[in-house]
């Protein structure tokens, strides 16, 4: 029986971003499908507690920037600390990256190139020429892709993942869940390595 991540994500959010490559090799290693979920934080983070970043406290917004930097050294990743284009409206990527799922492409490919974007090419992923670039780069039809997204069944997934998260007691980015347990962070990905082998 293949076992199964689901990946509840921001397509804004640098931890998403660092923990994206490292969630495709623990998946491959336990030929893991990954079920790609972006959600609208906008709406989740309000129900359990959560804060966009601007809101949040001056010494919680400090200590954000040693931890990316801690982990971008750490993994060896490129990251932008204060990106050209962040925050940014997300819904079309976030509707994209569903419309892959839905139409035999890569999302998790997709949604890896589109954090990408944000935090170490200063591209704007709220623009749609770039999401269609972007598509084209991940082997997508750009123009078909883009339909799909646009198309009001694709915006109703994205809501209906929404909730689905909350429901799962979801409320923060990265999530991922293997056999109904959470773990939230991009440093607990070790733990999901453990969960699959079990």
């Amino acid at each position: 029986m293949t076992k199964q991540i689901d990946y509840y994500l921001s397509l804004i959010s640098p931890f998403s971003y660092l923990g994206s490559t490292r969630l495709e090799e623990i998946a491959r290693k336990h030929r893991a499908e990954v079920r790609v979920l972006p959600v609208n934080y906008g709406v989740i983070f309000p129900k359990t507690g959560g804060l966009p970043v601007a809101k949040r406290a001056p010494e919680r917004q400090a200590y954000r920037f040693v931890e990316l930097e801690r982990w971008r050294d750490y993994l060896d990743m490129p990251l932008n600390l204060k990106p050209k284009f962040f925050p940014a409206p997300e819904q079309l990527a976030a509707c994209l990256v569903i419309a892959a799922g839905k139409t035999g492409g890569d999302p998790l490919r997709l949604a890896h190139a589109i954090l990408r974007a944000v935090w170490a090419e200063e591209r704007d992923i709220a623009d749609n020429g770039t999401l269609q670039a972007i598509a084209r780069e991940t082997g997508h039809h750009d123009l078909n892709l883009m339909a799909a997204a646009l198309d009001p069944d694709t915006r109703t997934a994205y809501e209906a993942q929404t909730e689905e998260a909350l429901s799962r007691g979801v409320f923060g980015a990265p999530t991922y869940v293997v056999d109904g347990e959470l773990f939230w962070g991009q440093d607990r990905l070790d733990f999901v390595d453990r969960a699959l082998k079990s």
